[in-house]
């Protein structure tokens, strides 16, 4: 679960293939993206069957959930911004095959190690995956017979949330009428990685002045001094949404299951996906608005949004659960696309990467460190008083991040 990153290096323009093939390249790398984010999120509404086999609980899921963040978390700062020196099309298609290999270790091996491992190896594909991707849709729609400008971001944003989005859907679609679960999911998705395997060699490579052989260094994370006080409401607030939608990926399955009575897979997976397709579909109407209405919007959206999650348990209501779903994930999405967008204009352009790599951090740790205090929680406390507790803090942390960053 990631979102567009601005590229340090800029890339030069193509000149080896025409237009028309950056053209067609630059939606085949779309879908890839899309496809890629899809698969990520496929275990989330089959996290309740593992438990139900195997007999783990909530935190178990939570510790499952954190090892795919741990990989993403590792690869940004470690492979994510080779694609500068080593060009895009390498780094997209070790995504992909390490999104395949990641299939595979579902389908061998389907014990909880085996679950870790897939999950950590998927979250390094997805590391690898989203800032070169984001990059690789700009340069080659800027290369194409008709360029539109906006098109690639756009493109991005959907890819990267509603990918994440769409892969709970798929899942549960796929895994109900089933006989067999706990592969069909994992089987479909792989076939399909597959042919993105032997199709993405065919586009175009966009980074063609490369520079030299240099000592490798991890992508640092780090922000000037002068702009610390600034950077923190945007830090809190990529911390608060990813907080938000790291439940829905993890344990939003087991509370549809256990605390509304939903043992349907495809109602776990549009319930787990709602939150993220929501993000998506509200960065997009709201792009044309000020940044100042946007965080006006989210201040909104982050307060509704968990106190609706909480009455959904309490009041056992699959509806207003979902409601709440959509406008924590609406409120999420635009917190941390005001945190991106604010990190990035508030240092010099060769500081940028270091600093988006900060913000990158603080957000993961959000995906991790909550989902994981509330997996605790659900062990020792009733559902409906560990969600309170989350809403509360989500709405006063989130609400907070948005007042400041208009204010500053």
């Amino acid at each position: 679960m990631t979102t567009a990153r601005s590229v340090s290096a800029p890339a030069a323009r193509p000149t080896f293939a025409g237009p028309r093939r950056h053209g067609a390249g630059f939606w085949l790398t779309g879908v890839t993206f899309l496809l890629l984010m899809a698969f990520a999120a496929v275990p989330s509404p089959l996290y309740t069957l593992y438990a139900a086999r195997d007999g783990y609980g909530p935190f178990t899921v939570t510790v499952i959930f954190a090892a795919y963040a741990v990989g993403v978390i590792a690869s940004l700062f470690f492979v994510g911004h080779l694609s500068d020196r080593v060009g895009r099309r390498p780094l997209i298609l070790l995504a992909v095959t390490l999104e395949l290999l990641a299939a595979v270790g579902f389908l061998v091996r389907d014990d909880l190690a085996g679950l870790l491992v897939a999950r950590v190896v998927s979250g390094v594909g997805i590391g690898a995956l989203t800032a070169t991707a984001t990059a690789y849709l700009a340069e080659l729609d800027g290369a194409s017979s008709r360029p539109a400008p906006g098109r690639a971001a756009v493109v991005a944003t959907v890819a990267n949330l509603g990918g994440i989005g769409l892969g709970p859907v798929l899942s549960g679609l796929l895994a109900e009428p089933s006989a067999h679960p706990l592969v069909v999911p994992y089987a479909v998705f792989g076939v399909a990685m597959a042919v993105l395997l032997v199709a993405t060699p065919f586009v175009p490579e966009t980074v063609l002045h490369r520079p030299g052989l240099r000592p490798y260094r991890p992508q640092r994370a780090a922000i000037g001094s002068e702009v610390r006080g600034r950077f923190l409401a945007g830090a809190v607030g990529a911390f608060t949404g990813f907080a938000v939608l790291g439940l829905f990926s993890s344990v939003a399955a087991s509370f549809v299951r256990d605390e509304l009575g939903q043992p349907s897979l495809i109602v776990a997976g549009a319930v787990a996906g709602t939150p993220f397709l929501a993000g998506a579909l509200g960065q997009t109407l709201l792009a044309a608005g000020t940044q100042q209405v946007q965080l006006r919007w989210a201040a909104v959206l982050i307060v509704a949004g968990p106190a609706a999650l909480f009455g959904g348990v309490v009041l056992a209501s699959t509806w207003l659960f979902v409601a709440g779903g959509v406008l924590a994930g609406g409120g999420a999405g635009l917190l941390f696309k005001a945190a991106l967008g604010r990190t990035a204009a508030m240092v010099a352009p060769q500081e940028r990467a270091e600093a988006l790599a900060l913000i990158f951090l603080v957000a993961y740790t959000g995906l991790v460190v909550p989902v994981l205090a509330v997996g605790v929680g659900l062990v020792y406390l009733p559902a409906a008083m560990v969600l309170g507790v989350f809403a509360v803090l989500v709405a006063l942390a989130g609400g907070w991040s948005a007042s400041a960053m208009r204010r500053s």
